[in-house]
Formats: structure tokens, sequence, C-alpha cells
């Protein structure tokens, strides 16, 4: 089945011009073709209205588009000054912050390609990124970081400038090979003196058909695959953001997922651009539901993992409440609930349910909205990764509406979304304006966009392998669409179980399921080639915790707490109570627990927070065993 998304060929979004003709190049977001362009524009504009803000000393400060800008332009006039050519490679190691921005947009004006190295990345992991990106001049944020790279056995001998933000725990050191930024800012201004108008000359030169960023995917098999994404591929991602999420002129977002993931990068240092949206940094990944409260906004966009931390922080602070608050919490639910299966049915509720659910806001959920610092959210956003329905309902619930998208590195991260007026809960939405979707014979979901990558550097091989001899990117997922266009993803094709019975089973549902438990973090389902299925869970540290406490049981540390009877019992009936939503073949028959907290500097972990299931197969194998 394919479906196709047309696109109009003018219009206005949000006070923004899109000029577009679907099939017809190139793509422009007011008058715009590139990114780097738009970038420009909009500070020219806008110069002084604020474009991000970032916490120095506990009070949030203000940046404009005319710093952005400028800072931008000192960089990249400053790598010129140093060597960097057009489509010389500029690698970030840092956490979120303006300057990420800043490099990003500096290293694209100029002709470069940006790329990012997760800061949990190690150095043999930096080590390969630098040598197969050809990195020439590598961003670090400090001492930290930089530790990293001088661990690199072979040295890294094809950097030649290391770049470092913060100079904490490092006056003492020297050699030419190393610039701090304000230095850097310093010859970017001396190197505009000398050649002015140069920097907006760079701008015109690129194009849309221009590799503007390298994204190294955290895919779950092999070495990281670089992928190269064009001025075009964001563009029309662009599109696709401002037409169906509420990024809106002066519109509050949080910035705290990795830069140098495609989600983040186009929430936060693309969208932006077009939508003239605030970005606020968070302070770090401890900080964030701190930070969230802080900054209460618009539009929120995470990984399932974050939906479900918040999620379980809701029912611990319950669980805590006293026996009226728990009562009034409960009846609260019950009427939440109702809103969500009215919602999804698209039906209204009589007086009767009106009431109820109007009594429910005012005297629960609106202050645990503003508790959240979801209570101005008019859209959450999901994605990277699978999230539960349930999960989904449940936010629905409490008023705060969550909805689910699709994409991934490949196509820019622009397939499909769910969006206010056009939902299905268990879908991840229609097709995005210039999307085209089809299901191949095998059950491979296929996409044919703008979005489409160009490939991945040196593996002409690999990139081969991921289109079709027509054209279309193969995305390695299983699914179907319905009547009205909606994507349903049922599982991913390497992941498919064939059980010593003959019977293909897509674990993702399953796990997903399992996920929904406020007690689990993550589920890897076993079973390929094997007589019945089995799990291996990753319980969550804090509920787990809260309940032993609650119910005395005695523990010493993390891998205590996973051995003791009450614990295994009482995954045991998380489990059993998922079992009975499933056909026999696909109930789980045994599981073993994790007995190590996991994170995303160990092998079983992507930087996104998605278990690699090979790894975790392999590092586990004896738990595995134990169970057939």
């Amino acid at each position: 089945m394919s479906m196709q998304q047309p696109v109009p060929k003018m219009r206005s979004v949000k006070g923004i011009s899109i000029n577009e003709d679907s099939g017809q190049r190139p793509l422009m977001v007011d008058g715009c073709a590139t990114l780097s362009a738009l970038f420009r524009l909009r500070a020219e504009e806008t110069p002084d209205a604020v474009a991000h803000r970032e916490k120095h000393l506990g009070i949030w400060k203000e940046f404009t588009w005319g710093d952005y800008y400028t800072h931008a332009r000192w960089i990249g006039l400053g790598l010129r000054s140093l060597g960097m050519q057009r489509g010389d490679v500029v690698q970030i190691l840092s956490e979120d912050r303006k300057e990420w921005l800043y490099i990003d947009q500096g290293v694209q004006c100029m002709g470069g390609i940006s790329s990012g190295v997760y800061t949990t990345d190690s150095a043999s992991q930096l080590g390969y990124i630098l040598s197969d990106s050809r990195c020439r001049f590598l961003v670090v944020e400090n001492e930290e970081q930089l530790d990293k790279f001088l661990e690199i056995p072979d040295g890294a001998p094809g950097v030649e400038k290391v770049i470092i933000l913060e100079d904490e725990g490092l006056h003492a050191l020297s050699g030419e090979r190393f610039l701090f930024l304000d230095a850097l800012y310093d010859l970017g201004r001396s190197f505009e003196a000398a050649n002015p108008g140069l920097f907006e000359a760079e701008i015109d030169c690129n194009r849309p058909e221009d590799v503007a960023l390298l994204i190294y995917t955290s895919g779950t098999t092999g070495p990281p695959k670089g992928a190269m994404l064009t001025h075009e591929n964001i563009i029309h991602a662009i599109h696709g953001g401002l037409c169906n999420l509420a990024v809106k002129p002066g519109a509050e977002q949080l910035c705290f997922l990795p830069l140098c993931h495609i989600f983040e990068r186009d929430n936060s240092a693309y969208f932006p651009l077009a939508a003239r949206s605030i970005v606020n940094f968070a302070e770090s990944t401890e900080t964030v539901f701190d930070n969230l409260r802080e900054v209460s906004p618009q539009t929120f966009s995470a990984v399932p993992r974050v939906w479900e931390k918040i999620y379980s922080r809701v029912l611990i602070l319950a669980q805590e409440a006293t026996w009226t608050g728990r009562k009034a919490f409960d009846l609260a639910m019950k009427a939440g609930m109702l809103r969500a299966d009215l919602q999804a049915s698209g039906k209204a509720p009589n007086p009767l349910q009106r009431l109820a659910i109007g009594a429910a806001d005012l005297l629960v959920f609106r202050n645990l909205r503003q508790l959240l610092g979801l209570d101005r959210l008019q859209q959450g956003i999901s994605g990277a990764a699978p999230i539960s329905p349930a999960l989904i309902k449940w936010y629905r619930a409490i008023g705060v509406p969550v909805y689910e998208g699709y994409g991934m590195t490949e196509n820019a991260a622009n397939c499909t979304v769910n969006r206010p007026g056009a939902e299905k809960h268990g879908s991840v939405g229609q097709a995005m304006p210039g999307v085209d979707l089809r299901i191949a014979e095998d059950g491979e979901i296929q996409t044919k966009a703008l979005a489409n990558f160009k490939g991945y550097l040196n593996l002409p091989e690999k990139t081969a392998e991921t289109f079709t001899a027509d054209g279309w990117l193969r995305t390695g997922d299983i699914g179907r669409i319905d009547e009205q266009g909606y994507l349903y993803i049922t599982g991913r094709l390497k992941d498919i179980i064939i059980t010593a019975g003959g019977k293909n089973i897509t674990p993702a549902e399953i796990e997903s399921r399992l996920k929904f438990s406020h007690y689990i973090s993550d589920a890897v389902i076993i079973g390929d080639r094997r007589k019945y299925l089995t799990a291996l869970i990753m319980i969550d540290q804090e509920n787990v915790e809260k309940y032993a406490q609650t119910h005395k049981v005695f523990y010493s540390d993390f891998a205590s707490l996973t051995r003791t009877a009450e614990v295994q019992a009482l995954i045991r009936a998380e489990v059993e109570a998922v079992n009975k939503e499933f056909a026999r073949v696909e109930q789980i028959k045994d599981f073993r627990l994790i007995d190590v907290l996991l994170t995303a500097e160990d092998d079983e972990l992507t930087a996104t927070m998605k278990l690699k299931r090979s790894f975790v197969e392999k590092k586990h194998k004896a738990l595995i065993d134990q169970m057939y």
C-alpha cells in the first residue's frame, strides 16, 4: 500500500512563507533554500528578539538573534583563518549549550559540515569518528572531554586544531594544537576586518544540495555510520515541523536531548530558524525536570524514556499523598480516562461527564500540570523510539496533549506525526507534507521525500542497500497503513522472532506494553529459534526502591535489590498482567532481571537510551541460557 501527501506550491504557515512545489526544486522557506540563508534572514529581520536562554549562576539570561549571528560569524571566519575549507567536517563534543548552535551555524555558513559526538562516547569511539569523518577541527567542551581526545591511541593525527569552550582546570595547557574559544573569536574578528563581507558571500555560495551536517547513527549494530544530510533535506524537514508542530513565534522550548541526534537538532537548532521560537537550554540532564517547571514550555519534544519518567514521578507523588489525596487522584483519573476515551472516539462528553472532567481538572490536574511544568503545553511530541499507547492515553487523561511521531536520521526525522485534529492512538500519524509512504511485500515501511539523506559517508555499498532500485528509502521497520493514511509500526525487520514452532513474532509491542509498568524501565524479548518467549528486564530504580522501602524489603545495592524475592514477585506480577493481553504463543514464560544500572556509556544502551538487542543478548547470554 502506498500513501502520498501532496505539497501545495505556495502557502503561509504561522506567518512564514513556504514556497514549494512537490517534485520541483529548490524548496524554500521565507525565500531561503539553505539553512545558512534562513539563519541570516532571521538575524537581519529580528536582531533584538530573543533566540535562546541559558542559565548562569541560577539566573536565566537572554541572547538575541543578533548575538547568535555575530558569534557564529566570528567562529566561521576564525575557522577559515585556521584553514577550514568548504566541505571540511568540524566535530563538536559538548553538552547542549548556546555555543553548540553558534558553531553549527558558523561552520555551515562557511560551507563546512558540522557534526556532533555524544559526550558519553569513549576515547576509542571518538577516535573512530574523527578518523572516519576526516575531521580537521574538533571542538570540546571542557577538560573531561579533552581527556578523551588525549587518550586516543594514535593521537588522531588528522585533527589540526582542538577548540576548547571552557578553560577551567586547563590554564596550564599549552601547544599550538589547542585553542580556547575566546581566542577563536579574536581570530574571527581580525579575519573579518581584513575580509569584510566574506561571511555573507560564503552564505550566498551555499547550495541546497550541499551537505550541511553529518549525523552519526547510534544504531544498535556495528560501528556508527555517518549520515550525510543536505540543506535541502533539513529545509524539507522544517516544512513538516511548521505544518504539524506547535512551534510558533515566541513559543518557549526546552533543549536537553543530545544535539548530535537529529531529533533534538531539528527541534532546537533548525525549526526555530523558521518559527522564531525561543530555545531554553537545560542546565544538565539531571536538572531537566526542574528546568521544565521553570520554563513551562508551549512545545516539548522528548524520547519515550523521558515521558515514562514523568509518569513514574507522578505515581510516586500519588503514593506518598495522604489517604484523601490518593482518593482524589484516583477519582480524577477515572474522569480523565473517560476524557481520553471520548477524545479517541471523537465524541463530546454529556453534561454529567463534562462536570466530572471539569471537577477533575480544577481540583487535581491543573495543579499537577503546573507542578510538572506542562501547564502551558500546547503539543508534546514523543519520538526516536516507540512509546506505549497506554502512556499516551494516560497523558491525555491528565490533560497533557502528547502526540507520537516517526522518523529516522536517514530522512531527517521527517516522516509521520499525529497532530491536533488528526490522530489515532497506536499509530505514528499521517505522512508529513511532501512525504510518500509505501509498504513493501515483506511489510517494510519505505519513504520517498526530499528529506531522504544523501548517503553514508565512505560507505557506498551501505548507501546502496538503504535505497530500493526505484529510489525509496528502506527504513528497516515493519508496519501497515490504514485507509485514512495512518501508519502503524509493528516492529523491526531484523528483530522478528521465529520460534522453534515456526511462529513469526514482532517483539516491539510486547516490550512496549511491559515498559508501561512504572516498575519496568526497559525489556528485551528473547525467543528466536526457541520453544517459547522469555524476557530480560531492566527495573526502574526509583520506583522499585520506593516499593522496597514501603514494603520493608532489605537490600544493600542495586544488584541485591533485583535478587530479592519481593522484587522478583513484583516484576512477575507485572509480566503476568501483560501476558493476559497476548495470545499464548506470544506470552512470556520466564524472565531475568539485569542486575546492573545501565547508562549510555554501557555497550547495551545507545546514547538515546535504547537497548541494543544484539549486545544485550551477547552480554547476558548466561541469564538467557538459565531460562531455557
